[in-house]
């Protein structure tokens, strides 16, 4: 089955999206609806269904902002409003399809379609994506699922990781940087602690790239001259550490 949430201001929209899923598909269910987005945020951060349909047009957050705020992005998104000036900004807001109300039967039977292929395509990510981990969680490999490409970075290359919310930088040793739609916390659970250490609630660095430590400043210098601060609360354990 295919899980849904709807997010919509107006309650009568919320159930007229509602009969019409159940009722043009028995593949799809709804399990749970709000007209409150900052609550629909809440939900949202303990619950992963497989597709979220969001309204554009709220008066206390938009879509838009709402999906700024998404913690987790793997989800379908689809765009519902009476509105066809939004088509641009949903596409780069990575949304799967857009419906303009009031939705078409054959429209939304072409979004449920696609939404199939996206949860098809994110379990078989997802699954390839645990067995290459697996593999190198042995050696001195790191995977990461970047722009629809699944990197093998080696540990060495890596000089520290910085967080963006609820996305994630690496930056390497060859000067690239690595965005991805990761928190910080799952870098450092995918990063051996022998190796990297979380030195402040925004960085992760390579210890073997430690060149100086600026005890007056409060920061390390990498080898490739990036100063990093260092947290007064891990300040300690990082001494250790070095």
């Amino acid at each position: 089955m295919i899980e849904a949430v709807i997010v919509d201001d107006e309650e009568k929209a919320i159930q007229s999206l509602g009969w019409e899923l159940s009722h043009f598909s028995n593949e799809i269910v709804v399990i749970a609806s709000f007209t409150d987005p900052f609550r629909a945020l809440d939900y949202l951060q303990d619950n992963t269904p497989d597709c979220l349909f969001l309204d554009i047009e709220m008066p206390a957050m938009d879509g838009f902002q709402f999906i700024q705020k998404l913690q987790n992005r793997d989800l379908a998104i689809i765009i519902t409003t009476a509105y066809n000036q939004y088509a641009i900004q949903a596409i780069k807001n990575e949304a799967i399809d857009y419906l303009l109300k009031p939705i078409d039967a054959d429209d939304l039977q072409e979004t449920i379609s696609k939404i199939r292929r996206h949860k098809t395509s994110h379990l078989t990510t997802n699954r390839l994506e645990k067995l290459l981990a697996g593999k190198n969680s042995q050696g001195k490999k790191i995977t990461v699922n970047t722009d629809g490409k699944l990197l093998f970075l080696d540990n060495d290359d890596i000089l520290y990781a910085e967080s963006d919310g609820n996305y994630s930088t690496l930056y390497l040793s060859d000067g690239r940087k690595i965005v991805l739609t990761k928190k910080l916390k799952e870098i450092d659970d995918l990063l051996p602690p022998e190796t990297f250490f979380r030195i402040h609630n925004s960085y992760i660095i390579n210890l073997e790239k430690v060149k100086e430590y600026l005890k007056t400043d409060g920061y390390v210098v990498l080898v490739s001259n990036h100063k990093i601060p260092v947290s007064r609360k891990r300040k300690s354990d990082f001494l250790d550490l070095i």
